[in-house]
């Protein structure tokens, strides 16, 4: 083997190892959680970058030819259609679940989170961490 085929050879590896990294990592966060949109996220963000690594890496070895591009374009249909799956399952989940309110928060209007939000933002900007801080630069 030559010393350009050695490196494809490492670079292939090493995103078919991330690829598996994230499997794993996936399998944990699927079993982990307990609450289905969680355990779903887990799952939907998983399989979209790992079975992206794993094909990267495999259009790596293989070279540039026909079958790169087929693997390229499904690479391609799986970034549209895996986010698009899971966001309709989540709808399913939301619109069906009875017990909602048990796991999360749920908001009339839009209205009221983005006020929350705002809220919090102005209690992070004047917590008492911050101005600790701004007293120690102010007496350097």
């Amino acid at each position: 083997m030559t010393a350009i085929e050695w490196v494809r050879f490492l670079i292939g590896s090493l995103f078919l190892l991330i690829g598996i990294i994230m499997f794993i990592t996936e399998l944990y966060g699927v079993f982990h959680f307990k609450y289905v949109l969680n355990r779903m996220h887990a799952a939907a963000m998983g399989d979209t970058l790992a079975i992206s690594a794993c094909l990267l890496g495999l259009m790596i070895f293989s070279g540039f030819n026909f079958t790169t591009l087929k693997l390229f374009l499904i690479i391609v249909f799986l970034w549209f259609a895996s986010p698009v799956s899971s966001h309709v399952l989540a709808r399913l989940e939301i619109a069906t679940n009875e017990k909602l309110s048990q796991h999360c928060e749920i908001y009339q209007d839009v209205s009221d989170l983005e006020r929350e939000l705002a809220d919090r933002k102005k209690a992070e900007a004047n917590s008492p961490a911050d101005t600790a801080k701004e007293k120690e630069v102010s007496a350097l």
